[in-house]
């Protein structure tokens, strides 16, 4: 282990636990050599495939030693299984969708094909997989298949132009050829930087990008994983798995087609209560009831808005999950219900990790109803943790799923409005080797039994659906809010998710973004940065640049690690305060339009944050740019990620965009010298987009669009529960000098005031016509009565459009 990642260690963990991680690393070691797997065998193709069974939705495919067998899922979704190995439970599929597709088999002198209207698939009798438009275009072939043992590996061809993106969290470029990567969910020791690999949350997914197409592929294999994507063999990606069959699905069409369709099987994230979407304050750690109370007084003498507070693990007793020290928080129900009069929620933080203690009832009933996972021996499994000597629950058991949850409930009815999950990879203490559970020990994994080489990475998963079945249980009437570190393809569906313990360094800074991308293209949305870094002291500069480009994220959250200096935002002072306070603001007001994108992940699967190359996936240009992004497909964000920076350059798609704080026009696609003082970024606004925003109650930001069509949305509802939504849309026509909008509304939500406030960009209006009325204009402002058709007429004069 790097020294410096000792030493980190030990300031975290302290002496004691240190010594005893030396006696947790040689346990691990001697209950793996006590079950000691067989050897590596060599790498062997499969022996050919002999013959075709046809099925309703596809065929399977038999050999000596291989079977593959190709559904249709639908005409533009194939699901490839070789077997022999365990099929995976379908932890990670939340709807097993089947259309009706018309399919034909045709054998092939060296094979067979199979063919629906979207996709055509060629199989060779040696386990070769080619896969084409229905016109011919070849965009994805694999070579045959191999074996080791329980393991199995292919081979894909990769195009010269071709480049890659998902995996998961990843610390590495946003287009990932090149590398190699780990899929084994692990805590990289406190803090980390650029090029750290494995880290908290994998996802065995990429999306392709070439000149014939774009496609989506997902592994539906849990075990420990390698993808070296161009590292070996630069036109080629090895993937291998440690242990079950080789199932994948293969996603073909645009590129929000792809991820809409991946996130239909696995789970469109849920609409977050609106709150979420604000600014979280936390540190590691608010030690008492009346240092919360300080700190929240002093966002209030700020000036700065808060919208949530995150408990770490001293809130608890000697670290003991689901306990509270009431010492330091005597009176922690009193605290949350002072908060949430103040628009302040409460998050408080759970380990999995349940200690060892005869006398803590949460040890107690998870012994004596068998609640903890075992080593094959039968002995309960026990490893290292902030507690100490911790047992860990089994949620591959549906019964422990259920058991867990039931621990919620005191602190739901306290007002506690959202949970932490952390240390879920699952990590332990060790002096060496691999921060985790033995390979060897034993899962339930729903009844029919398996290891920790199969469970790991679905450990912090199944942590996070227990939370949520019991969450939705507990409040019928409240959306959850969990915020985890680890999880696996399907988290989306209960958590968000935060990048860990990254350095306090601009190299990190600059990492954040293809890593927040990567997340956002692996169907995860939600998620963000410990701002400034966790495990160091940024400067002030570093500091305002980081709260910058977060303010624009899903996830917008300060922390730090225990130790480091002090990180609200007035203890930087004079102009980072002023700034900080500016930018927080401006999230306020951005808040209609965050909602409205998280609405649309529930019913599409977009993700908040996106690539530029989202815009146009067919343009080359976009396809490497890593330092900026898009929130949503209106505003253009590119942060300062330079020290000492005061412009920098930015390139703009094509189409038209305004600079978001001057109106200034612009005509992409173009590389733009921009200034950034330290107060400011750059962010630019697309043509013919209307940005809803919180300012004068509602005002909607509309801003012109010279010969085009352009669309914007706003959903509305309470904030939380389950109650009556509206959504409007906004089609926009400019033709010559009149551009017409036409609305239409869903849902039963009555709108929110008496009428709708447009400010105009890009252009003065003259005259503007509601349902055939007039109405008054004032300058910029139009304040219009809910219509189904506006007509704004244009001033001719162009040097009044400014």
């Amino acid at each position: 282990m790097d020294p410096r990642k000792w030493l980190l260690a030990l300031r975290f963990v302290g002496l004691r636990t240190a010594w005893r991680a030396v006696r947790a690393a040689w346990e691990r070691d001697r209950a793996e050599r006590a079950h000691k797997r067989p050897g590596a065998r060599p790498w062997r193709p499969i022996r050919p495939l002999e013959r075709l069974v046809p099925l309703a939705d596809g065929a399977r495919l038999t050999g000596p030693d291989a079977e593959l067998e190709i559904r249709f899922l639908a005409p533009d979704v194939l699901r490839l299984t070789w077997t022999p190995g365990r099929l995976p439970i379908p932890y990670a599929i939340a709807r097993d969708i089947l259309e009706d597709t018309r399919i034909s088999v045709v054998p092939q002198p060296d094979g067979w094909c199979l063919e629906s209207a979207a996709i055509r698939i060629e199989v060779g009798m040696d386990g070769r997989v080619r896969f084409q438009t229905a016109a011919g275009r070849v965009w994805r072939e694999e070579d045959p298949p191999e074996r080791q043992g329980e393991a199995w590996r292919h081979r894909v061809r990769l195009r010269p132009e071709e480049r890659l993106y998902g995996l998961g969290e990843r610390a590495a470029p946003l287009n990932r050829r090149g590398r190699v990567y780990r899929m084994w969910n692990l805590d990289p020791g406190g803090s980390y930087g650029p090029g750290a690999d494995p880290l908290y949350l994998g996802v065995p997914l990429w999306i392709s990008l070439h000149t014939d197409g774009v496609y989506l592929v997902f592994y539906e294999n849990p075990s420990d994983a390698t993808f070296d994507l161009g590292a070996s063999e630069p036109d080629a990606a090895w993937v291998s798995f440690a242990g079950g069959a080789l199932r994948y699905y293969v996603f073909y069409g645009s590129l929000e087609h792809v991820l809409a369709r991946y996130t239909e099987r696995t789970g469109r994230p849920p609409l977050p209560p609106r709150w979420a979407l604000g600014f979280h304050q936390s540190r590691w750690s608010y030690k008492s009831a009346d240092e919360v109370r300080a700190v929240v007084q002093g966002f209030r003498d700020h000036d700065l808005p808060l919208h949530a507070i995150h408990l770490d693990i001293d809130f608890m007793d000697g670290y003991r999950v689901f306990t509270v020290d009431r010492r330091r928080f005597p009176d922690l129900p009193d605290l949350i219900r002072e908060l949430e009069g103040q628009g302040i929620r409460t998050v408080v933080i759970l380990d999995p990790g349940v200690k060892i203690d005869p006398g803590y009832s949460v040890y107690q009933e998870g012994m004596a109803q068998g609640m903890f996972c075992r080593l094959p021996d039968g002995k309960v499994y026990r490893g290292l943790v902030w507690p100490g000597w911790c047992v860990f629950p089994d949620f591959t058991d549906p019964a422990v799923r259920a058991w867990w949850g039931i621990h919620y409930r005191p602190f739901v009815e306290m007002g506690v409005a959202g949970f932490w999950h952390d240390m879920n990879e699952p990590t332990t203490f060790v002096a060496w080797g691999e921060p985790t559970f033995p390979r060897v020990v034993r899962h339930a994994m729903e009844g029919r039994g398996g290891d920790h080489q199969e469970a790991h990475n679905l450990y912090g998963l199944l942590m996070n659906r227990a939370a949520w079945e019991a969450l939705r249980e507990l409040q019928p009437d409240r959306r959850p809010f969990l915020l985890t570190r680890s999880g696996w393809a399907g988290v989306q569906r209960y958590a968000w998710n935060w990048t860990g313990d990254t350095e306090s360094t601009w190299a990190a800074l600059r990492q954040t973004i293809p890593t927040v991308l990567g997340l956002g293209l692996s169907g995860i949305p939600y998620t963000g940065p410990d701002i400034g870094g966790f495990s160091g002291a940024p400067t002030a500069e570093l500091f305002v640049r980081w709260f910058q480009a977060a303010a624009f994220m899903p996830f917008f959250r300060n922390h730090a690690a225990k130790g480091t200096p002090r990180r609200e935002p007035w203890v930087f002072g004079e102009p980072a305060l002023s700034i900080v306070r500016e930018f927080l603001r401006l999230r306020v007001r951005l808040l209609p339009y965050l909602y409205t994108l998280a609405w649309e992940a529930t019913q599409t699967g977009a993700p908040l944050l996106r690539p530029l190359f989202w815009l146009d996936p067919k343009d080359p240009a976009l396809w490497e740019i890593e330092d900026a992004f898009l929130l949503g497909s209106s505003l253009l964000v590119a942060p300062v990620m330079e020290e000492g920076a005061r412009s920098r350059k930015v390139f703009l798609p094509s189409g038209e965009w305004y600079d978001f704080w001057s109106d200034q026009p612009f005509v992409g696609p173009e590389v733009v010298e921009v200034e950034a003082p330290l107060e400011r970024i750059p962010v630019f606004v697309r043509a013919g987009s209307i940005l809803p925003m919180a300012e004068d109650g509602l005002t909607l930001h509309l801003y012109g669009l010279p010969g085009r069509e352009g669309e914007g949305i706003l959903y509305q509802d309470s904030g939380d529960g389950f109650g009556p939504y509206r959504v409007d849309r906004f089609h926009e026509r400019r033709q010559e000098g009149t551009l017409r909008i036409r609305r239409t509304e869903e849902g039963d939500l009555p709108w929110p005031g008496d009428g709708l406030r447009f400010q105009i960009h890009g252009f003065i209006p003259a005259r503007a016509v509601v349902d055939g009325r007039s109405v008054p204009v004032e300058g910029r402002a139009l304040i219009v009565p809910l219509f189904e058709e506006l007509i704004v007429e244009v001033d001719p004069d162009p040097s009044r459009t400014g």
